[in-house]
């Protein structure tokens, strides 16, 4: 309704967005023209990467964290809000932004470091160009998704597209393996977290152990994998830009129980989408006034990322 739509039915589904941002900050997206056999070749490479040996694996390893492959035991997510907690019995690959220009604002001492070349396992060999494909598909779909945003927060249509040009968002295939043995305890697939960006576009596999998401109310509910659907749920810098009018909810990956441990192997396809390394995250003027002051100083995206990054690794 929203890119093939009338004013009206535009409206209608920006108003049902809003509602849905205030209420839970979870989204099931349909008809969002992300190409069914896109998504399969995007599954079927990254689980042959995962099938791999470990050590043909680890050749995709960098030292920058948000490139290449990471290994089970890497990352704790709970950390992020400072509750100590086992690693997260998962393994992923991680890639950046792609096709970079080679100029000062990429490449320069404040870019670099956000627009880190990607780190490409040998194999599958045709896993990059899927990546890429992918890649791009996710940048039109969250371009879209903040048009509606901007429609719903009663901004022009187009508020948000300058500091988003530039986005540094990243794609990550997430493995969550079968487990032979039980995990210790408080130990997750992923351990209750939230996103940093603005939003997070995820294909979810339906396998037992699988996404729970807690409402205001501090109940948690399942998030059921819908087929040609995809899942979105608000990052922390779209409650900061809303002055926590919109909630970025708490949600984590559950393991699956004791009595099907094998055969329950899942994988989900995560886009983060991330502003402009630069762009200043700041009280929205529709998002304050007379007795609801701005909760949240300024601060780049840049910045904020960097530290939640820094907060969910587990030294090695």
């Amino acid at each position: 309704p929203f890119l093939a739509g009338s004013p009206e039915g535009r409206a209608r589904v920006a108003a049902q967005v809003g509602r849905a941002c205030e209420e839970i900050g979870f989204l099931i997206v349909q008809g969002h023209g992300v190409p069914r056999e896109l998504v399969e070749q995007m599954y079927d490479v990254s689980r042959r990467f995962f099938d791999l040996p470990l050590e043909e694996k680890m050749k995709a390893r960098g030292a920058e964290r948000s490139r290449g492959y990471g290994p089970l035991g890497e990352e704790a997510l709970s950390y992020g809000l400072g509750q100590a907690a086992p690693a997260d019995v998962k393994e992923s690959l991680y890639e950046g932004p792609m096709d970079v220009p080679d100029t000062p604002y990429f490449r320069g001492p404040a870019g670099a470091p956000h627009f880190v070349p990607n780190l490409w396992p040998e194999r599958p060999a045709e896993l990059p160009s899927v990546w890429r494909a992918y890649y791009r598909e996710m940048e039109r779909l969250a371009g879209y998704i903040m048009r509606i945003f901007a429609l719903a927060l009663d901004l022009p249509e187009h508020f948000f597209v300058d500091k988003i040009d530039k986005h540094v968002s990243r794609v990550r295939a997430i493995n969550y393996p079968d487990q032979h043995e039980a995990p210790q305890p408080g130990q997750l697939r992923a351990g209750e977290h939230t996103d940093y960006g603005t939003i997070t576009i995820l294909k979810i596999e339906d396998a037992p152990g699988g996404l729970e998401v807690r409402t205001r109310e501090g109940e948690w509910l399942d998030v059921e994998a819908v087929p040609d659907a995809f899942v979105v749920n608000l990052g922390d810098l779209m409650m900061h830009w809303t002055n926590d009018r919109w909630i970025s909810t708490l949600h984590r990956v559950l393991n699956p129980p004791r009595d099907a441990q094998l055969g329950t192997r899942r994988m989900s396809l995560v886009f983060f989408h991330q502003p402009n390394y630069d762009a200043l995250i700041e009280c929205l003027p529709s998002c304050q006034g007379p007795g609801w002051p701005a909760k949240y100083p300024p601060v780049t995206s840049g910045e904020h990322r960097n530290r939640k990054f820094a907060a969910t690794t587990i030294a090695p």
